[in-house]
């Protein structure tokens, strides 16, 4: 919308294109210039949406210290390394949605898990800046939601790995149990306890804000109160617990046939989760003010990173940089 100033002071908005979601990224946005007013004070260029523009083939991000994550430098890519694509992870597997590694990893569990991941690195927003109500109200329930999705996607992905393998073998009953219904029910099952946790959560202690007068001598710091504590442990157990039985599910299933190896990574991925988990709560219980919001702030962003880091990569790697290994007969020469 082009929002135009008459001589009267009033406004009155223009439309002067679209967001097409079905085309290429790079033509998603169509505008018509023609039908732009431009008010004298600007430069009549069109503003960037983000801090700096997407990297171009050759170069990779470097994120600029103390600025937002949108916010990098471009910088050539290391000797003996190329990347040939301007976007993310999501944007890779969307694009080649079709080929044999994105379906045999089982396509769906991945963008659910990639979306929750990616809503794991905004939730961190939340806890960035002066507390109010509403952000103390939601900030900590969202949180134990969002990674209870992610965590339950990864367990999804590793009970279809373990059962793909098992439906594999001559007269086994287990082919039924094998399907996109499996894992969504999984999916949704485990979230939903969370759900309930954190319902009950608000509904008897709820998180709010508070004025801490003890932890800095003259100073008083805003703060968020989690209310009930039990209930803040019991929603980190319950993603504890979770993430406990992917990693034991996914360590027994290491040894399986190279075509299901998935949950190879997942048992590192899980493994990076608990270890950072395991280390924030005696770290967070010894801190305070100001210092336990950054150190909840590095272990969602540092388990998320790990979840991220862990289980995609090397599927990318085959996508962009071993394309000719991403097909059918590949996979069946793995899985022999």
């Amino acid at each position: 919308m082009n929002w135009i100033i008459s001589s009267n002071k009033s406004f009155h908005r223009m439309k002067v294109g679209r967001i097409d979601p079905w085309v290429p990224p790079d033509q998603a946005l169509i505008i018509n210039e023609d039908k732009i007013t431009w008010h004298s004070w600007f430069n009549q260029v069109q503003p960037l949406s983000i801090c700096t523009e997407s990297c171009q083939p050759g170069f990779r991000r470097k994120m600029k210290e103390g600025e937002p994550f949108c916010c990098y430098d471009c910088i050539p890519c290391p000797e003996g390394r190329i990347s040939d694509q301007k976007g993310l992870i999501l944007r890779t597997f969307i694009k080649h949605h079709s080929t044999p590694i994105v379906k045999a990893n089982n396509r769906n569990l991945s963008y659910s898990l990639l979306f929750s991941l990616l809503f794991c690195f905004l939730c961190a927003l939340l806890f960035i800046g002066r507390p109010h109500q509403l952000t103390c109200l939601f900030c900590q329930t969202a949180f134990c939601i969002i990674f209870s999705v992610a965590v339950s996607c990864v367990l999804a992905k590793t009970i279809t790995v373990v059962l793909a393998f098992m439906a594999t073998k001559p007269g086994s009953r287990v082919r039924k149990w094998v399907g996109k219904s499996l894992s969504i029910s999984i999916v949704f099952f485990c979230s939903s306890i969370q759900v309930g946790i954190c319902t009950v959560w608000l509904a008897t202690s709820p998180p709010f804000q508070d004025v801490d007068v003890h932890s800095v001598g003259d100073k008083m710091i805003v703060e968020c109160n989690e209310g009930s504590m039990t209930m803040f442990y019991f929603a980190l157990g319950y993603m504890g617990f979770l993430a406990s039985v992917s990693f034991i599910i996914a360590f027994l299933a290491r040894k399986l046939p190279n075509i299901f190896n998935e949950a190879k990574f997942i048992t590192f991925s899980m493994l990076v989760f608990c270890s950072v988990w395991l280390l924030f709560i005696p770290t967070y219980l010894s801190t305070k003010g100001k210092y336990m919001v950054a150190v909840e702030l590095f272990s969602i962003l540092s388990s998320s990173a790990g979840l991220l880091c862990c289980i995609f990569p090397p599927k990318c790697y085959i996508i962009l940089m071993k394309p000719m290994l991403n097909n059918r007969g590949h996979l069946r020469r793995r899985k022999s």
